[in-house]
């Protein structure tokens, strides 16, 4: 049995406030994963493109104040 096959079946037999516990907890450990790939991509210089888009079609006026 795959390892992931094992954790699916660990979870699927978890009671409420467990399963809210981890839930709460892989949300919280998603998002730190997600904001340091994202700091390590900026970082690294892999999103000048796109800033340097963004800033370009505000030079040319198509933005709007939010």
């Amino acid at each position: 049995m795959a390892f992931v096959d094992l954790l699916e079946q660990q979870i699927a037999s978890l009671d409420d406030t467990s399963f809210a516990k981890l839930r709460d907890w892989f949300f919280e450990f998603d998002q730190e994963r997600w904001d340091k790939q994202l700091e390590d991509d900026s970082n690294a210089g892999k999103l000048a493109l796109l800033i340097n888009e963004a800033f370009a079609e505000h030079q040319a006026g198509k933005t709007r104040d939010l």
